[in-house]
């Protein structure tokens, strides 16, 4: 299809066996008219001009900026079309990622193409004139095809013609806010709503460092059925049963939890804990009679799961394993997750397709009976250390019970065994630091109640407790990532947040993982 060819450029500069960005292979919709132009501080600060066409975004860099002044011709570079997801992005690029710096919504509406009833033809032709509707630019544009540039990337010119839009004098930078937010670049920069990772799929890349508000509407009609009944969420229709069962009894300082709570936690923490489940077999630990009651794990996705729901089937998978898989990709599939009983999420280490290639290495800091918090706390402390000494980025996470993980990112270059051998030299080295506090023991009953500091979950299928999943004990605590700083606080506890209290902490600190999804980091030889 044409439009697929128009994706080439953008296809050929990246690995999608290694990228979650969308490859652009399907999903496609002729007949979208809008426009965005992003005002993006990188290595250098431009605007990125992008018209809706045939189901992708025609791409223009402008470095000084669209201009309503009709004497004014303003330099243009094409650069690759790009998926529509991306015109609704403001936020941060981290850095040392391709376009690293920060990005605002400077102005968005509809465009149509002028002389011409194709305009594809004649961005193909280099001579396209077009309007803009929206609430800085108006009026008539014209881009102009001069030539190409010293890194093959085309030069253009963008001008606005004489009409009764054009404005003397007018400069973008002296309207330097959102239309989306009202925020300027340096407040973005200062206090990102979300962090863009250009390794991600569109619908993922903009991933929130705080949790945005809820649909309250879709809340408040959940909040009024009464024990069952259906429930229109997230663009699905959920059959809901059993509301007011109770999953999860009070603790000492937390109230009981129904599975009507629990659907609404894992409805409403869904920006935030999703970009940890995307393009990732799901392991599930069912509690369908509450925790009270031994729980199961499901693997296998059950024959009565909806159709929307995103499947993955492991053709490796031997007769007596699991071979299709539930991939979690939206709020709905946690609500409908947590009406299913799925009170405890573990997601694999490595993404569909490449499931062979993990993207994080993991430390599971493992307490025994003798185990104080104290020193499950120094234990983490000295894999800060290593990680530093290392040049490493990683963040710990309590579990919601008495250990702690750290979560450490890699590209998906190395094997299972790869990282599993890493993570075992780091680990040991670790330990040899602190012997009294550590035994390398595989059975629980002889280590003497010391620590494990177990590098043995980096195997395919064996997974560790995704951030922001409830964990099934009393009060419904939550397995929540940290910033190493954190560590140092007299009152850290590792099942010091509940499903009632997480979207506080989200709302004050934000998700100290965030900036480690997708970050291509290499293992060091040790």
């Amino acid at each position: 299809m044409a439009e697929r060819r128009r994706l080439a450029e953008y296809q050929t500069k990246r690995d999608f066996a290694r990228t979650r960005e969308p490859a652009g292979d399907d999903d496609f919709t002729r007949g979208g008219n809008s426009f965005v132009v992003q005002r993006h501080r990188a290595r250098r600060r431009h605007y990125d001009l992008r018209l809706e066409l045939d189901g992708v975004l025609v791409s223009w860099a402008v470095p000084k900026g669209p201009t309503l002044d009709p004497d004014v011709r303003r330099m243009a570079v094409h650069v690759e079309d790009h998926p529509r997801e991306y015109a609704d992005f403001e936020g941060v690029i981290p850095r040392g990622q391709y376009g690293g710096g920060d990005v605002i919504v400077w102005d968005r509406g509809t465009w149509e193409p002028a002389e011409t009833d194709d305009p594809a033809q004649a961005i193909r032709d280099g001579n396209l004139h077009f309007d803009l509707h929206g609430d800085k630019l108006a009026g008539r544009f014209v881009l102009v095809r001069r030539g190409q540039s010293t890194s093959d990337k085309e030069q253009w010119l963008l001008l606005h013609k004489h009409d009764e839009h054009a404005r003397k004098g007018w400069e973008a930078d002296d309207h330097p806010k959102s239309v989306k937010t009202g925020r300027t670049n340096d407040e973005v920069a200062a206090d990102p709503e979300a962090t863009w990772h250009s390794d991600r799929p569109a619908s993922w890349a903009a991933v929130p460092t705080r949790l945005p508000p809820p649909n309250r509407d879709e809340l408040a009609a959940l909040d009024k059925l009464d024990g069952k009944g259906t429930w229109d969420f997230d663009g699905h229709r959920l059959n809901l049963t059993n509301l007011d069962k109770v999953l999860v009894p009070a603790a000492e300082d937390a109230t009981a939890v129904t599975k009507r709570d629990l659907i609404a936690y894992y409805a409403t923490i869904a920006p935030v804990m999703l970009p940890y489940l995307a393009d990732r077999p799901l392991n599930a630990h069912r509690f369908p009679n509450g925790i009270g009651k031994p729980g199961f794990w499901q693997k296998e996705a059950p024959g009565h799961a909806p159709k929307w729901l995103r499947r993955w089937y492991n053709d490796r998978a031997d007769s007596d394993e699991a071979h299709c898989y539930l991939v979690p990709d939206s709020a709905a599939a946690l609500a409908w997750l947590a009406n299913y009983g799925a009170l405890e999420l573990h997601a694999w280490t490595s993404r569909i397709p490449d499931v062979e290639h993990p993207t994080w290495a993991l430390f599971d800091i493992d307490p025994g009976p003798r185990t104080r918090f104290e020193d499950v706390l120094l234990l983490a402390r000295l894999h800060r250390t290593a990680l530093e000494r290392l040049g490493l980025e990683g963040r710990p996470k309590v579990t919601g019970q008495r250990g702690i993980q750290v979560w450490v990112p890699v590209e998906p270059r190395y094997t299972y065994d790869e990282t599993r051998a890493w993570t075992e030299t780091v680990s040991r080295l670790i330990g040899r630091t602190v012997p009294d506090l550590v035994s390398w023991q595989w059975e629980k009953s002889k280590r003497g109640g010391l620590a494990r500091l177990d590098y043995t979950q980096n195997v395919i299928n064996k997974t560790l407790v995704a951030p922001y999943s409830v964990r099934p004990r009393p009060g419904a605590p939550v397995s929540v990532p940290l910033e190493w700083d954190e560590l140092d606080e007299e009152d850290l506890r590792p099942d010091g947040w509940t499903i009632r209290t997480v979207a506080d902490r989200l709302a004050d600190k934000g998700d100290p993982f965030a900036p480690l999804l997708g970050l291509p980091q290499h293992l060091p030889e040790l």
